[in-house]
């Protein structure tokens, strides 16, 4: 039998990121901390989604995605329009600043410091979550400022991660 302690997952780095996509007139975002770059030419990415999530919903279907980059300063509540409240019932888009992409994918661009924008040329399931990997079609630096990390969410502004989140056992420490 093996034993997890947190802690020890804890250590990774992370950041916290909105990952949107938009599908059949429909657009939606969600936090996420599960993002990371693949390789270098062409530049892949991979985000990890809940299966349940709204986001998932619309990403398996337009096979395109959208990542901005929080920033350092973006508050607790900021956050929270992307993390704590479902798609389906409440319009995420309606309560901060964002642009279409050529794509047709939305960016935040309040409290974020880089976007980029991908299609999805592979999925893979990981038990209750859908990995993406996207290449790359777009990329900017929107501020110089500095981004947050998932530790900072949770050490300075002492963020807790959502139930069905591949990080909820941080909650825990």
């Amino acid at each position: 039998m093996s034993t997890v302690d947190p802690r020890a997952l804890f250590t990774f780095s992370y950041g916290l990121y909105v990952i949107g996509t938009s599908w059949d007139g429909k657009m939606n975002a969600q936090a996420a901390d599960a993002v990371m770059q693949l390789s270098g030419d062409p530049v892949c990415i991979a985000v990890c989604l809940n299966k349940n999530n709204y986001t998932t919903e619309l990403l398996t279907e337009s096979k395109k995605f959208s990542v901005s980059v929080f920033s350092e300063d973006v508050s607790l509540p900021f956050i929270g329009i992307f993390g704590f409240k479902s798609g389906r019932e409440h319009d995420k888009f309606s309560k901060c600043a964002y642009r279409m992409t050529e794509l047709g994918l939305p960016i935040v661009t309040e409290h974020t410091v880089a976007a980029v924008e991908a299609e999805v040329i592979a999925t893979a399931d990981v038990i209750t979550h859908k990995l993406y990997i996207g290449e790359v079609k777009s990329a900017s630096l929107l501020t110089e400022g500095k981004p947050l990390t998932y530790a900072d969410y949770h050490n300075l502004k002492k963020g807790k991660s959502p139930a069905g989140a591949p990080t909820v056992i941080f909650n825990k420490i």
